[in-house]
């Protein structure tokens, strides 16, 4: 990591949230007729919002990573054996692209440029590194979920590239907090973190 913050040219700057998008967050999305929540997630996006209106009026710009169960011929989606152990409820018009589902979530909508990606990391097989390069952003702040997986992801992969990072650690969750406390001491050494509340601070 090179200067602080604080220092950044926010015009080339973007924050990024990971899988904010109705599969996830909504009562009738895939998740929520599983019954599988947080109360921690669904308090994001609310607590993102300001950040993304602050960011955009310093010059900024909003990025969004939606997870993508690709459908196959038979419009089954394309479901890598792991996830399918671990989330057996997943099916037929989940995650996939153009369905309300896989949407950004209303409190967010609508972002500067929307990434698909079929694995945790925003940078896997996606076109984020050509967005970023096209619009000229080399800085990114980062929230969303879940900290230990899309989030950690992405941002063990910006520390890769040598592309500074922010975490804001209120503005990502995971569905066990202990978990999302370990990650944030892991991340340390490849990011560095703020609040919401901080980083509101920072961007006004």
């Amino acid at each position: 990591m090179s200067a602080g913050p604080h220092a950044w040219n926010l015009s080339r700057t973007a924050l990024l949230t990971i899988d904010l998008q109705n599969d996830f967050l909504h009562p009738d999305g895939a998740y929520g007729r599983a019954g599988q929540g947080a109360a921690s997630i669904a308090v994001l996006p609310d607590r993102i919002a300001p950040l993304v209106d602050a960011l955009r009026r310093r010059g900024g710009h909003y990025l969004s990573a939606q997870f993508t169960l690709v459908p196959g011929r038979d419009g089954e989606p394309l479901i890598s054996p792991h996830l399918r152990a671990l989330r057996p409820f997943l099916c037929k018009g989940d995650f996939a692209p153009g369905a309300v589902g896989h949407h950004l979530v209303d409190t967010l909508a609508p972002a500067d440029f929307v990434v698909e990606k079929v694995a945790y990391s925003a940078f896997y097989q996606t076109r984020l590194e050509y967005i970023m390069r096209a619009v000229g952003i080399d800085r990114l702040i980062v929230g969303g979920i879940v900290t230990n997986g899309g989030v950690a992801s992405t941002l063990r992969d910006a520390h890769l590239r040598d592309i500074d990072t922010v975490m804001l650690s209120d503005g990502c969750a995971a569905f066990d907090d202990a978990v999302h406390e370990a990650t944030l001491v892991s991340l340390a050494t490849v990011t560095q973190c703020l609040s919401c509340a901080e980083a509101t601070a920072w961007l006004g």
